[in-house]
C-alpha cells in the first residue's frame, strides 16, 4: 500500500445487504484498475448489513491489497455511510459507487478522465436507466424540479457513481440524507459540476431500497438544501417574505372590513375579521423570526468561512 499522500484514486462503496453482488462487482473493479494512473485503493462501508456482507467482504480483503473496510454497528443510512468513507479515503481523487452491481466499474476511467478536463465533480447520467417504471418516472420529476429550483443544469442528481476531487468531499458537510445533492451543495461552493453518460444495468441479486419514503424524503431534503444554499446567512429574506405576505393579506382583508364598516356593514361578527387578524399575527411570527435568524447568522458568521479561496498569489 502507498502511503496517503501517494495514492492516486480511492474508490468508496456504501453497502448494505448486498452479499451476492460484493464478489463480482470487485472483480469488475480489479478489471478496470490497470486502467487508473497511479495506486488506487477500494474502501467499502458496510453500513449495518444484516446478511452475509461482511463475511464476503473479509475474504476480499484477505484475498486482495488495497483493500479497506468500514463496519456499522446498525443501519445509520448512505449519507453516514459515505462521511464515514469520506473522512478515511486518501486518494487525491475519489469515487463513490453503490454497491448493486447497477453502477458499472468500467465507467470510472471516464469519470476520471472528465475530472482531468478541469472539473472538479462529475456524476453519471444513467440515460439509458434500467429499473421498474415507477422508480424510473419518479426519479425523473425528482430530477426536473430540482434541477428548475437550483438552477443546476443536470440530467441524474441522485446517480450512485460519481467522481470528485478531494478537495470537494473537505469542503462540504454532508448531513441528514443529504448526499442526493452533493453536486448542488459543491456547486454553491464554487466547484466546477460536470456530468457523463454512463452504462446501467437491472438489479440482478438483491431487493432494491427504493420506496414511496425515500421519494418524498427527498423533495424534503431538498428544501433544506435550498435553504441551506440560498437563505442560511440571511434568513430573514426567507421568512421575511412569508411574513410580509401574510401580513399584507391579512392587512387588506380587514381594510377592506374597515371600509365596509363605514357603509353601515357589521364586522364584528365577521368571520373574516378574525382571519385577517390571525394572518397579520401569523406575518408577524414569521418576521420575528428571520430577525432571531439574523442575529444568530451574524453570531456565526465571524466562527465559520463561507468562501473557499482557489489561488492566492503575492
Amino acid at each position: 500500500m502507498k502511503e496517503p499522500s501517494r495514492l492516486a484514486v480511492s474508490i468508496l462503496i456504501p453497502l448494505y445487504n448486498e452479499e451476492e453482488n460484493l464478489r463480482p462487482l470487485f472483480q469488475k473493479i480489479r478489471e478496470v484498475l490497470p486502467a487508473l494512473s497511479g495506486e488506487a485503493e477500494v474502501i467499502f462501508v458496510d453500513d449495518g448489513s444484516t446478511d452475509g456482507s461482511y463475511r464476503v467482504l473479509q475474504e476480499l480483503k484477505e484475498e486482495a491489497d488495497g483493500v479497506r473496510l468500514i463496519r456499522f454497528r446498525r443501519n445509520f443510512g448512505k449519507s453516514a455511510a459515505l462521511r464515514a468513507g469520506f473522512r478515511a479515503v486518501r486518494g487525491a481523487r475519489v469515487v463513490i459507487m453503490d454497491a448493486d452491481l447497477q453502477d458499472d466499474p468500467a465507467e470510472i476511467p471516464g469519470l476520471l478522465a472528465k475530472l482531468d478536463e478541469g472539473y472538479d465533480l462529475v456524476g453519471g447520467w444513467r440515460a439509458d436507466r434500467r429499473d421498474r417504471f415507477v422508480k424510473k418516472w419518479t426519479s425523473r420529476v425528482y430530477n426536473l424540479v430540482t434541477s428548475t429550483l437550483t438552477g443546476i443544469r443536470m440530467h441524474d442528481f441522485n446517480c450512485g457513481l460519481k467522481a470528485f476531487t478531494r478537495e470537494v468531499i473537505q469542503a462540504i458537510p454532508i448531513h441528514g440524507e443529504l448526499h442526493r445533492y452533493i453536486p448542488v451543495l459543491a456547486h454553491r461552493r464554487g466547484f466546477r459540476v460536470g456530468e457523463v453518460r454512463v452504462t446501467h444495468h437491472p438489479r440482478a441479486h438483491g431487493e432494491s431500497k427504493f420506496g414511496p419514503y425515500r421519494f418524498f424524503a427527498g423533495f424534503a431534503d431538498l428544501l433544506t438544501v435550498l435553504f441551506l444554499t440560498r437563505y442560511f446567512k440571511k434568513p430573514l429574506h426567507f421568512f421575511g417574505g412569508f411574513g410580509m405576505l401574510f401580513f399584507l393579506i391579512g392587512f387588506f382583508i380587514d381594510f377592506v372590513l374597515l371600509i365596509g364598516s363605514f357603509f353601515g356593514d357589521t364586522i364584528r361578527t365577521r368571520p373574516l375579521l378574525f382571519l385577517g387578524i390571525l394572518l397579520m399575527l401569523i406575518g408577524l411570527q414569521f418576521i420575528s423570526t428571520g430577525l432571531l435568524g439574523e442575529m444568530l447568522a451574524l453570531g456565526r458568521e465571524e466562527e465559520e468561512q463561507e468562501y473557499l479561496v482557489r489561488e492566492s498569489r503575492d
